[in-house]
């Protein structure tokens, strides 16, 4: 029982935040079977093939939401009345009582929390074990498209909930707010560059959002096949979590960012589950502090467009060749299968 003590008052907090923000930012298998009873509504934010492969029973979907919600060159979101007819047609209300799920541990869950919060939700959690979650729980799935009655939205969206680039620029320069990086390594040191500029946010602290699961390294064992399943980005225990964040002030305000604001909606939420009562996250992330050129950067490194350049061009050379081999492999073929003398 005294072993279990921390984990109990971890569910008692989460339990009270629940209560006064009307929703626990991370839930279980459990919480979603319970919020499905209450005629909350499910949200499957992954791609239409796997959704209409299985999904959560009448789990709502607008396909893969990241790209259909954002803008694919700034990955900032679209129109807000695009977002009302997409959200409209799929029977999903901002204003109603929202399970977002995907894959275990799949960052783009938590972009679907922050998307329904910045358009006007209060009642929005993250099922973070996600499809396989639910299935491990012994829980049944449903192929094909779920029916939902489409309804007619009036977005507002809540600029207030996130950081702006002039927001983190000001704060970043004073040391009024504690910043946290959620992306890689290599992003952060200015290794490897995804925007115009490499390097990272000065005093950010920089703490992968993979961290926050039981083992970090999970998706890299996948593709090497090292292990047979995705258990080990569950989210980390309580007290890993509360270790791993020690350095920051809950009480201070808290600014998380990546690439895009993707992997730093994960991190925040894990952050507002710690307690954590002022944290924001930065929606046009690196992306929009690299471009901002006044802005100041640590290990800054620029994106080489002339190594760039070399690089497609080495690449379009080698696919040539292996057209051409591939065309003179299917004219011996052909050759070889058509005696001399006849017609084939």
């Amino acid at each position: 029982m005294i072993r279990r003590l921390p984990q109990l008052m971890f569910a008692v907090f989460t339990a009270l935040l629940a209560c006064q923000a009307g929703a626990a930012p991370i839930v279980d298998v459990a919480a979603v079977k319970a919020a499905q009873a209450r005629g909350a509504i499910i949200w499957d934010v992954r791609a239409t093939p796997l959704y209409r492969k299985g999904h959560i029973p009448g789990a709502a979907s607008i396909g893969d939401a990241g790209n259909v919600l954002r803008n694919p060159v700034t990955e900032d979101f679209i129109d807000t009345a695009q977002i009302e007819k997409i959200l409209g047609n799929a029977g999903i209300d901002p204003s109603r009582e929202i399970v977002v799920y995907a894959e275990r541990g799949n960052p783009y869950a938590y972009f679907g929390r922050l998307a329904i919060r910045y358009f006007g939700g209060d009642k929005v959690s993250v099922f973070h074990d996600g499809i396989e979650g639910w299935q491990d729980a012994g829980n049944p799935v449903e192929a094909g498209d779920a029916t939902r009655v489409a309804i007619a939205l009036k977005l507002t969206p809540r600029p207030e909930l996130v950081a702006s680039t002039e927001d983190v620029v000001t704060r970043a320069k004073s040391g009024a707010v504690q910043i946290v990086d959620a992306r890689t390594a290599g992003e952060f040191l200015g290794n490897d560059v995804r925007a115009i500029r490499g390097g990272h946010v000065p005093g950010a602290l920089n703490i992968p959002y993979e961290q926050n699961w039981k083992d970090p390294e999970t998706n890299a064992k996948l593709s090497r096949r090292q292990v047979p399943d995705n258990k080990g980005a569950g989210l980390a225990s309580a007290d890993a979590l509360k270790s791993l964040y020690a350095g920051l002030d809950p009480n201070k305000e808290t600014v998380v960012y990546c690439q895009s604001g993707v992997r730093a909606a994960e991190t925040a939420a894990v952050l507002e589950t710690l307690g954590f009562n002022k944290v924001k996250v930065y929606d046009a992330s690196w992306l929009g502090y690299a471009s901002r050129l006044d802005a100041p950067v640590e290990r800054e490194t620029f994106f080489n467009v002339g190594a760039m350049n070399g690089r497609l061009a080495s690449m379009q050379r080698k696919i040539d060749e292996l057209e051409r081999m591939i065309g003179e492999l299917h004219s011996n073929h052909a050759k070889s299968a058509c005696p001399a003398g006849k017609v084939c």
